[in-house]
């Protein structure tokens, strides 16, 4: 059966990518990209869904020509330009076609389409469209740019970032990228999650941006080998998704949902089953957290399907529990009990070698943590703090932030549950560990908290941790 995203006569060649547009965004990552475009949509008074996913597109030629809402935009943001300028083939020339029907009317894409391009990459093909060479020339100093700034964000000194081009490295031979700077993306990684678990996101997410530009940049200069390029896709990826989370712990849904669909574009890209199934996870999380439950659930199915062949079982209860904390966001208790059963079947086969690295933080106190949730979401509040108490007892004491996201949990759950003395003190500890962890999140729980308490100030404790809580700097 052909392919339904085929879009072109020439079905046998995929399509040609647009180096023009790719010049334009810059060193600009596609998330950052694609949010001046929603900003200067908003300037005109136009309505555009842009995330990464839909810049990868059309830098990788899917979209030949634009909607007329995204071509008052483009235009907009780089005046005296035509759509031909741009990149794009005329109006006239895809009028009709298939093509026009297939990339434009999904603008932005849905982030669960079954459509995959993948099928059409062809390693001898010199417009392949995963691969681009318009930036050669900057390939070596990008590549000590990450050597030199990209894992420097887990420097505890948390110092500013950058990248720092070196005018006199632009006219050196260009190099490809090789196992070390890969290397050093992996690294980078590591250690800004490293931090995160300690001392949460607020601090982090601005910092983490630059080596995230460049991680993608030295994808468009390209790698010496392909072991090496797919350690730098799957690498980018994952930076993608780190930098969502910090957007999505520290209060920026937007920012995180257009991460996690630019680490979803880079999974499909080069074929990892994996990465997908970790930007799907995170997807289902952020939906449930910005109010869409039925877009977690759609989402954490999806994440399932990608990881089923993996054969990481512990993957397997995390991403049914994604699913379950959709289910309680949707009122439906039976398909939260459902996937919590397979959630805690799942993790009770035990780990294996086919676990991800980036699932370090998941071990019975999660499973707990989570499950709390579940059942504060469905407000039955004493089996939810039964939980979140137990998930407080197991966590790793290396985790500061999930034992203070525990213990804000937990306090929340004995305020609405009618404890509020019990409430007061989880509340204090959760306030003792805010000196090491910033973490908007858990700001946003703990001030839902003292709301709950304010009528029962007299009861003990509470008075103490109101005021406590009252003087509390504003996160930024």
């Amino acid at each position: 059966m052909a392919s339904s995203t085929v879009t072109s006569a020439q079905p046998e060649r995929p399509p040609r990518p647009n180096l023009a547009f790719r010049r334009l965004r810059g060193k600009r990552s596609p998330a950052e990209f694609a949010a001046a475009v929603r900003r200067a949509a908003r300037e005109i008074g136009e309505r555009v869904s842009c995330d990464a996913r839909y810049v990868g597109r059309v830098e990788a030629g899917e979209i030949r020509c634009p909607n007329y809402a995204y071509e008052r935009v483009f235009l907009h943001m780089f005046p005296g330009r035509t759509l031909t300028d741009l990149g794009f083939a005329p109006r006239s020339s895809v009028r009709g076609r298939q093509a026009r029907s297939t990339s434009e009317s999904r603008g932005a894409g849905e982030p669960y389409e079954t459509y995959d391009t993948r099928d059409t990459h062809d390693p001898h093909d010199p417009h392949d469209l995963y691969e681009t060479h318009d930036n050669n020339e900057e390939s070596d100093v990008l590549r000590r740019a990450f050597m030199t700034s990209g894992a420097t964000v887990a420097a505890a000194s948390l110092g500013p970032l950058g990248l720092a081009f070196d005018a006199a490295a632009a006219g050196r031979p260009a190099r490809r990228a090789g196992t070390g700077e890969a290397g050093a993306l992996e690294e980078a990684v590591r250690r800004i999650r490293l931090l995160d678990d300690r001392h949460g996101a607020d601090g982090l997410y601005r910092r983490a941006a630059a080596p995230l530009r460049t991680a993608y940049a030295l994808l468009d200069a390209g790698a010496s080998r392909q072991a090496t390029a797919d350690r730098l896709y799957t690498g980018a990826g994952e930076l993608a998704i780190s930098v969502g989370w910090l957007a999505h712990d520290s209060g920026r849904f937007d920012d995180a949902r257009s991460h996690y669909a630019e680490a979803l574009a880079t999974a499909r890209m080069n074929g990892d089953a994996g990465l997908e199934a970790h930007a799907f996870c995170n997807m289902a999380f952020l939906a449930r957290d910005a109010g869409r439950p039925r877009e977690a659930v759609r989402a954490a199915q999806a994440a399932q399907r990608a990881a089923r062949p993996l054969g990481s079982a512990r993957l397997m209860s995390l991403l049914s529990l994604r699913e379950a904390g959709g289910w309680a966001g949707l009122a439906d208790r039976v398909g939260c009990e459902q996937a919590l059963v397979r959630a805690q079947t799942f993790f009770e086969r035990g780990p294996s070698d086919a676990d991800p690295e980036w699932m370090s933080f998941y071990g019975e106190a999660e499973l707990e943590g989570l499950e709390a949730q579940c059942w504060s979401t469905l407000g039955d509040w004493p089996r939810a703090a039964r939980h979140a108490r137990r998930a407080g007892d197991l966590q790793d004491p290396h985790f500061t932030r999930n034992l203070a996201l525990y213990s804000a949990e937990l306090a929340d759950d004995l305020a609405r549950g009618g404890r509020p003395d019990e409430a007061a003190g989880a509340g204090m500890q959760c306030l003792d560990l805010l000196g090491e962890v910033q973490s908007s999140r858990i700001h946003t729980m703990l001030a839902g908290t003292a709301r709950v308490l304010l009528p029962h100030r007299r009861a003990s404790g509470v008075s103490t941790f109101l005021d406590r809580h009252g003087a509390l700097p504003r996160p930024a």
